[in-house]
């Protein structure tokens, strides 16, 4: 390597500090000594000569490409001819250094140095402009020596960043464990409703399937029972206009007798001779005078009046399309498993002496008047009754009709539910479950005592409760158009359930 003598003071161009003793390389650019010795360190054992900081510019705009291809990067302070990536940044110095001026930078205490950052200014005291070393913990934030000393912070418990940062790490790493465990709970939950939203799909995907088929099955039904009922009316019509026909050929043939008999009538009022005359209606008499002349056949007519031969026997159509549409709704109810509610009576002798109930056994009513019920364990001290049946299995269905004004309770409980004191109201125990409706405002459920207000508004006043005893479902629904679901209660029932009604100045009634 060669350098030039000189006498003059000279700025190193690698560390920007002027000096007597710096050089000059071939290719007329100046460098300390210093910054000398540590590219020659850097190439030792290297044959080629060392002539300007090409090869250095090289270096770092290789360096510069390999950061660019990761994002932006914080450039060397002292690097003023090339974009060189920073290594480390200084906060006594505010700066920034690359592996080069790294290698000379000052090695005191008091030059900390930190990752490269742009926000260098953010970790020196703003009032004092010396490093931030310390934490204050009555005011919670940073400070420096002179802060503590004789500033604002005189006086207030401090500790150092590594102290305070050790401790932060040790509840971050507690949150961390927290969050960690309340991720892989929400995994759990959404791995949880994936499965449901599977089997909701599986189950939307039978039920269309049993659906398509079930009116496909119908529709078949309907189509036998439409060519059964249109037969018989064309086999009556077949039947009619035979029997007509052969009416209407027995009164042609009559009237033609008749006609002939006129005729001979005629041709002897117009004879002159009394004797033939006489002759004739003597040997004739049998024929035309014996019996009523004109006379209808009594098979077409009777006391003058025609029989309706012709009229279609509209019963045994009737009677052929009632039982056809029976038989299709038995067979498709039997089919669905659905139990309705022919047989669910209202019992008596649950009944609260406030309550009336119907001769059918099928609707209650609020009483003002009591009515002195005979005293049994089983009847409820307030206005409530229970249904005569209970229901252990399967799935059932019943439309309920209430009054328009009161407030009434519809729902099912267990055979064990208290008769008497508050516990003893449906819903207001772990027994029974119900749907609450006041003064035609608003639906209420309850159960254990727990009331949830439904945003529904009250629309209709015949209800359907749906019970799946299997699957633990109790259901309200709207019989409007749509029909109009309220609420569901899940549960796994332990007892047999009974239909439970409370009424007070209103009325309920099971429809069949």
């Amino acid at each position: 390597m060669a350098f030039a003598d000189s006498s003059e003071t000279l700025t190193c161009l690698n560390c920007q500090n002027t000096s007597a003793d710096a050089g000059a390389v071939k290719g007329e650019h100046n460098f300390c000594w210093v910054c000398i010795d540590c590219v020659l360190d850097k190439q030792r054992g290297v044959s080629t000569p060392h002539e300007c900081r090409a090869g250095e510019r090289l270096v770092g705009e290789r360096r510069i490409q390999e950061v660019g291809r990761h994002g932006s990067f914080i450039t060397c302070t002292y690097c003023v001819h090339a974009s060189v990536p920073a290594v480390k940044s200084c906060v006594m110095c505010e700066a920034s250094l690359c592996d080069t001026h790294l290698t000379v930078h000052s090695k005191s205490p008091e030059h900390i140095l930190i990752e490269p950052t742009t926000a260098l200014r953010n970790r020196k005291c703003s009032v004092h402009k010396k490093i931030l070393e310390y934490y204050c913990t009555s005011d919670a934030t940073c400070v420096c020596v002179s802060c503590i000393l004789f500033g604002d912070h005189r006086g207030h418990r401090v500790e150092t960043f590594d102290v305070v940062s050790r401790r932060k790490k040790t509840r971050l790493k507690n949150d961390l464990k927290k969050l960690f465990s309340r991720s892989e709970e929400t995994e759990k939950q959404r791995q949880t409703l994936q499965t449901q939203k599977a089997e909701v799909l599986g189950k939307t995907s039978g039920a269309t399937e049993r659906v398509t088929a079930l009116f496909r099955q119908i529709r078949r039904q309907l189509d036998a029972l439409e060519k059964k009922v249109l037969s018989e009316v064309s086999k009556q019509d077949e039947q009619m206009s035979v029997s007509v026909s052969k009416l209407i050929e027995q009164l042609e043939l009559q009237k033609d007798e008749l006609s002939q008999k006129m005729s001979y009538i005629e041709e002897l009022c117009n004879k002159a001779d009394p004797l033939v005359i006489l002759q004739e209606q003597e040997s004739e008499r049998a024929d035309f005078c014996g019996s009523e002349v004109g006379a209808a056949d009594p098979k077409v007519c009777q006391d003058g009046q025609i029989y309706k031969v012709a009229c279609m026997d509209e019963g045994l159509i009737a009677v052929t399309l009632h039982k056809g549409l029976c038989d299709i709704i038995a067979s498709i109810m039997g089919g669905l498993n659905i139990h309705g509610a022919a047989d669910l009576l209202l019992n008596v002798h649950t009944a609260g002496n406030d309550i009336q109930i119907s001769g059918d056994l099928k609707a209650a009513s609020w009483s003002q008047i009591n009515q002195n019920y005979p005293e049994k364990s089983e009847r409820f001290q307030y206005d409530q009754v229970l249904s005569t049946r209970s229901f252990s299995s399967g799935q059932h269905f019943w439309e309920v009709e209430t009054s328009e004004t009161g407030v009434w309770f519809m729902g099912m409980c267990y055979p064990s539910v208290d008769r008497k004191g508050r516990q003893s109201w449906i819903g207001d125990n772990n027994k029974s479950w119900c749907l609450r409706r006041y003064d035609n405002v608003q639906y209420s459920v309850i159960h254990d005592g727990k009331w949830l207000q439904l945003p529904h508004s009250v629309s209709c006043h015949i209800l359907g409760i749906y019970l799946d005893y299997e699957a633990g479902q109790l259901s309200f629904y709207e019989l409007r158009d749509p029909i109009r679901h309220l609420h569901t209660f899940t549960a796994t029932f332990a007892e047999p359930l009974h239909v439970a009604f409370s009424v007070y100045k209103a009325w309920v009634r099971i429809s069949n």
